[in-house]
């Protein structure tokens, strides 16, 4: 069994379109992010250099055809790992879970406390990146969202309209939101991340983590899981979390429980 050698480009085009191959005088060219492929599926993208009428056969031909469909699967759980860790969160930590927090985590992602479980928030204050001083202490009474987030962070650029929408559909109903901006080092971006998308809520500037370390029970976020949304019944107590990007319906998800709380 022989395969002509343009033949083997196009099916390597057809099956990694992002990962272009050609041949020239010496060894094979491979474009750089795909040497993973390269060297992890028996050289998948191997060529034959040995003049343009050259045909392959013997083992190589034979491997070849054994490991293509080892190296399609490993190709495909690659881009979904890739694509899921894009759309969850931007920093590389876990997100933690000590400091006896009571969460009980959903399939959904949502970690809930009951009601006479939750812990209230230390004492969260500081300016906003508008420059006025504000206190989440204010918000007693109302069931407050807290939003963790960084203009750097591409998942709280996909969330934003999520919430910016939320806020303003849920504040006759006594829900207020809030950001807390941090890991930027000046008020620069971030104010341009709240034009770009016309944010309607206000967000503390906290470009140190200083208020998420201090203001929040250990265990409820940490300067790498951002962005995260805290959710806040009426006596100022932790109700719910959820590490990574929003959309509306896991914010309701979040906040109608709460909103119907007695």
């Amino acid at each position: 069994m022989t395969m002509d050698k343009s033949l083997l480009f196009r099916s390597q085009r057809a099956r990694f379109p992002g990962c272009p191959t050609r041949a020239r005088s010496g060894s094979p060219t491979v474009a750089p992010a795909c040497r993973g492929l390269s060297s992890g599926a028996g050289a998948l993208v191997r060529l034959n250099t040995r003049g343009a009428g050259s045909h392959f056969t013997g083992p190589w031909e034979t491997r070849h055809m054994i490991l293509r469909p080892v190296a399609r699967a490993v190709a495909l759980t690659a881009i979904v790992t890739l694509g899921s860790l894009a759309l969850s969160a931007c920093g590389s930590g876990t997100s933690g879970g000590g400091g006896q927090t009571n969460f009980v985590t959903g399939a959904d992602g949502i970690a809930t406390v009951a009601k006479d479980e939750r812990k209230p928030v230390g004492s969260i204050t500081g300016e906003t990146l508008q420059g006025k001083p504000l206190d989440v202490a204010d918000f007693q009474g109302k069931v407050l969202v807290i939003n963790v987030w960084g203009s750097w962070c591409p998942p709280c650029r996909a969330e934003a309209p999520y919430l910016n929408e939320v806020a303003k559909e849920m504040k006759t109903k006594g829900v207020e939101f809030l950001g807390i901006n941090t890991r930027d080092s000046d008020k620069s971006a971030p104010k341009a991340f709240e034009d770009d998308y016309d944010i309607s809520y206000p967000s503390l500037f906290d470009p140190t983590g200083k208020m998420l370390l201090s203001g929040f029970p250990k265990g409820t976020v940490t300067l790498q899981g951002v962005p995260a949304t805290v959710v806040l019944d009426r006596n100022g107590k932790i109700a719910a979390r959820a590490f990574g990007g929003v959309n509306e319906n896991k914010l309701h998800k979040m906040i109608d429980p709460v909103v119907r709380e007695k």
